[in-house]
């Protein structure tokens, strides 16, 4: 039970982080907050991502670039270039590095004004903190599992932010319907959709980029969008209109 309600936290926690703070807010800016909360949430990035933090402006420099081109050949992680799901996630690992090296320049750090806190970002890309969360997570499943095939979840952990990215990036844009034509091959993915906070609406995401919430007909439902609704009326978050 124990390692259960481990793995299930984790995962919504960290998926929650990726779909709130470096998707919805970093990469398209669907809501302000101030100072304060914005440090906030870059740290409980950093913690509910773990061993597999995501730099925010890595992130989102190559998500603006993801829909730029979607699904064409200079896009960082369409599915229709690739065999198989693992060799899309190495070509995004690596377009991810070099997005890495492209926060060190000055002038597109001020062009996207995208969110950045040196010091988690040295942190939380270092490998000894990636070594400590993985521990941590190991000694967590020493402690608690009362099976051995408890111990085939850890890679998950390990590993949890970009498979939630490549689950995304290749269901959400090979299986499922389209609401909208917008001359890719993007895709509303169901009933998986509830699994992912929303994150599978990838037509109704590249119809409308900068809108809160990813659902659009009236049995879609996208369950991050509540949240945001409450976050934006105690003052904590300011949504944007589309």
């Amino acid at each position: 039970m124990y390692i259960l309600i481990f793995f299930i936290g984790h995962w919504f926690l960290s998926l929650f982080v990726q779909t709130f703070f470096l998707h919805r807010y970093a990469s398209h800016k669907v809501f302000s907050m101030n100072t304060f909360w914005e440090k906030t949430f870059y740290l409980l990035t950093y913690l509910f991502q773990g061993s597999s933090f995501l730099k925010p402006f890595a992130y989102a420099t190559m998500h603006r670039d993801h829909h730029a081109f979607s699904d064409t050949e200079k896009d960082p992680h369409s599915p229709h270039f690739f065999r198989d799901v693992f060799q899309m996630t190495r070509a995004t690992v690596l377009t991810f590095r070099d997005h890495m090296q492209r926060s060190l320049n000055p002038a597109i750090k001020l062009a996207g004004n995208y969110p950045q806190w040196r010091l988690i970002d040295r942190i939380g890309s270092s490998i000894p903190s990636r070594i400590i969360f993985g521990a941590a997570y190991t000694c967590f499943y020493i402690a608690f599992a009362g099976y051995w095939w408890m111990f085939l979840l850890l890679p998950i952990h390990f590993l949890m932010g970009p498979l939630h990215g490549a689950i995304v990036n290749w269901c959400g844009h090979k299986y499922g319907y389209s609401n909208f034509n917008n001359d890719d091959h993007s895709k509303n993915t169901s009933p998986l959709g509830f699994l992912m906070l929303g994150e599978l609406f990838q037509n109704n995401h590249h119809r409308h980029p900068n809108s809160a919430n990813f659902a659009h007909r009236w049995f879609e439902f996208d369950p991050v969008y509540p949240v945001l609704k409450l976050l934006h009326c105690t003052g904590v978050i300011r949504l944007k209109k589309a």
